[in-house]
């Protein structure tokens, strides 16, 4: 297969091998969710959550229920996003990994329920969530029902914000639309692979609106990193121990304030019973 960069051809398995990454120019190809599950997550630690749910028709859309067959052929997925716990580097994590493969990576009612139910569990039960985003937007065949995915995953964000628990996002190629528009840049901290397309409307749209030129790769992982929109690139081979760093010192962080705090309040009733 051929690199969409660089235009240099390798064998389908030499990119596989290297984690879909162009040897020749470092091109990040899509990949899709189960080989990064397979990079990111500790051997034999990832336990899928949120199983067997599957979109209805909610506005009776025609040759929908169609649609979502043929993506679950295609994909051998249930829905555009997989969610489980697994540990990476020995550090625990919730995992959510979205599919472009699976109607555009679109945010219907079940990719907004399962995001939700995902940032919820790490909030219970204090645990890190990492999910790589990639996304066309809301799944319009689902109409409103799709919209509200967006204020329903702000929500869960903010309840796990509320908790002090680390939320981690990885803007993945391309990350657009009402994703980006909710829970993909409410992380604490905002990655992105190199080069990837991060926006919500396209550059047409948006040209057509302000009237104005916009500048060169403006939408890129580059450019919104340079306006202050992303924290930091990260490239594949970097990710695990990325993130493994991330949770750890996040630990740290969490003990130490709990120290700090507790030292607080023990001096205080100390003064109380002088």
């Amino acid at each position: 297969m051929d690199c969409p960069h660089c235009k240099v051809f390798h064998e389908e398995a030499i990119f596989k091998d290297n984690l879909m990454v162009c040897p020749e120019c470092g091109h990040h190809l899509r990949m899709e969710p189960r080989d990064r599950i397979a990079y990111l997550a500790d051997e034999g630690s990832f336990k899928e959550i949120n199983k067997g749910l599957t979109s209805c028709n909610p506005i009776e859309m025609e040759g929908y229920e169609e649609k979502i067959s043929q993506a679950q052929m295609k994909t051998n997925m249930e829905e555009a996003i997989i969610t489980g716990s697994c540990t990476i580097e020995g550090e625990k994590a919730l995992l959510g990994v979205m599919s472009f493969s699976f109607m555009g990576g679109s945010m219907g009612s079940v990719v907004g329920e399962k995001i939700c139910r995902l940032m919820l569990k790490g909030a219970e039960e204090k645990t890190p969530v990492i999910i790589y985003a990639t996304s066309g937007g809301a799944r319009m065949q689902e109409g409103l029902f799709s919209l509200m995915q967006m204020a329903k995953t702000s929500s869960a964000a903010a309840t796990l914000d509320e908790a002090g628990v680390p939320f981690f996002v990885m803007l993945c190629d391309p990350t657009t639309g009402g994703v980006t528009a909710s829970f993909a840049m409410l992380g604490d901290i905002t990655c992105a692979e190199p080069n990837a397309l991060i926006g919500f409307a396209g550059p047409r749209v948006i040209e057509g609106t302000i009237r104005q030129k916009l500048p060169e790769g403006f939408q890129r992982a580059e450019f919104q990193l340079e306006k202050g929109f992303v924290d930091t690139i990260v490239p594949r081979f970097e990710q695990k121990s990325f993130f493994a760093k991330m949770i750890k010192a996040h630990k740290y962080e969490e003990n130490f304030f709990a120290k700090m705090w507790k030292s607080y309040e023990s001096s205080k009733n100390q003064d109380k019973e002088l």
